[in-house]
Order: C-alpha cells, then sequence, then structure tokens
C-alpha cells in the first residue's frame, strides 16, 4: 500500500524484453533503498512493482504483459523520468489517501492553465472509470495523490502547487500526456457493496412475489436495505 505522497523521482536506467515482457531498471540517487529488501514493493509513477533486484542507488523490477497493456509503461524509455515512493510502513504518516498501485486505466492531460501560483490541470478518463471520479474525492495520477476540484462527464479537474510540480514529474506535463489513473479504493468497494445488496434485493423481491406480498413491499424494503447498507458502512448516519 502506499499513500500517493511521492518520495522522489527515478530514471528509466534499462529494459530489458525477457520472453515477451520486460525488466526494468530504474535509478535514483536520491531514494533511500537501505531498508528495502527483495520482493519489496515500490511505486514507479503509479504502478507497483516488485523489487527482484537491488543495487546501491537502483532496483529491478519484472513487468507483467498484463501491466504493459494496462498502463502507461508501454510507452516508456529508458531516460524516462518516473514518480518513485516505497511501500507504507504501520508508522507512516498517511499525508495523501489509500492508494494500492494497481492502476484502473490510463487518462489524458486535456489542458494546463495558471492560477495564481498553482495551476489547474483537466484530465479526460474513459467512461468505465469516470463514475469513480467524484468532486472533493481523491483520485491518484501517475502515483500522485491528489483532489478533485471539478467533474464534468469524463473529465474533471485537480491543481497542482509549486511543490507538487517541481518534486514530481508533473512539471513534464503537456496537454495529450498519457497518465495512470487510479480511483479512490472507497468508490470500488461501495460499488461492490451496493451491487451486492441488489442481488440480495432480486432474491427479496422474487421471494415476494411469489409468496404474493406484493411490489410494493418489495421496492420499499429495497430502499430501506440500500440506506441500511450505507449506514453500516458508516457512509451516512
Amino acid at each position: 500500500m502506499f499513500t500517493g505522497i511521492i518520495a522522489t523521482t527515478g530514471s528509466i536506467a534499462r529494459i530489458q524484453v525477457v520472453n515477451g515482457d520486460w525488466r526494468l531498471t530504474v535509478r535514483s540517487d536520491a531514494l533511500d533503498l537501505t531498508g528495502v529488501q527483495l520482493g519489496d514493493s515500490i511505486a514507479v509513477s503509479g504502478v507497483c512493482l516488485t523489487a527482484v533486484q537491488l543495487g546501491e542507488h537502483s532496483f529491478s523490477a519484472d513487468v507483467s504483459r498484463e501491466t504493459l497493456a494496462v498502463t502507461t509503461l508501454q510507452h516508456w524509455r529508458e531516460g524516462d523520468l518516473v514518480n518513485l515512493e516505497l511501500a507504507l510502513q504501520p508508522q507512516s504518516r498517511l499525508g495523501g489517501h489509500i492508494v494500492s498501485g494497481h492502476v484502473d486505466g490510463i487518462g489524458e492531460l486535456v489542458s494546463r492553465t495558471p492560477d495564481a501560483r498553482s495551476e489547474r490541470l483537466t484530465f479526460r478518463v474513459p467512461t468505465g472509470i469516470a463514475r469513480y471520479i467524484a468532486q472533493k474525492g481523491s483520485v491518484c495520477l501517475d502515483g500522485v495523490s491528489l483532489t478533485v476540484n471539478a467533474v464534468n462527464g469524463n473529465e474533471f479537474g485537480v491543481n497542482i502547487i509549486p511543490h507538487t510540480a517541481e518534486r514530481t514529474t508533473m512539471h513534464l506535463f503537456k496537454p495529450g500526456r498519457k497518465v495512470n489513473v487510479e480511483v479512490d479504493v472507497i468508490a470500488r468497494y461501495l460499488e461492490r457493496l451496493l451491487s451486492g445488496s441488489v442481488a440480495d434485493d432480486d432474491m427479496a423481491r422474487s421471494a415476494a412475489i411469489a409468496t404474493g406480498e406484493g411490489a410494493r413491499n418489495t421496492a420499499v424494503a429495497s430502499s430501506e436495505g440500500v440506506r441500511n447498507l450505507l449506514a453500516r458502512a458508516g457512509f451516512i448516519k
């Protein structure tokens, strides 16, 4: 697990094609790898990778064909700058939000405009993941935890302060740039909870019809069931 607070940046030192997939070597003089062990997770521009080789200022990770297919990693080249974050420790501060490093899709930067000392960036994402992005919610872009300012269909806007731009790869972003997008995991679990309740409601509705209780009673029960589910999950009181 990660927080979306980037520790530093690094560069792609080497890309090896091995039996159809990749072995990626990342170098960073600023990333402290002292406590990292083989098998530990490291987020590379939002993609959770497993360290299989460690050097003094570098690490290597194997990249599956699935990861290449669903992330921007397929476009990376040697020398490219990437965001880096080590896995969350029990004593770590949760400064951003809970990030898994499991990319949901690829987004694209639509526009970038100044706003006093910060900048407003608008991104477009596939319709399939747009529904998980909410105003004032959290989203992870290339490993960076950000707050969503506004949502318009499958586009949303975020603000980038100078510190974030300087400490991450975001100072390089121009319209057309592809980014890894991970939506807030809470939205994923909420959808799963609600889809489970729908299945339960369908069963209850069928039983009610079979016993002659009528559609009106089952509709009321369905609505109450969703409210109770949200309440148990802590989303409403």
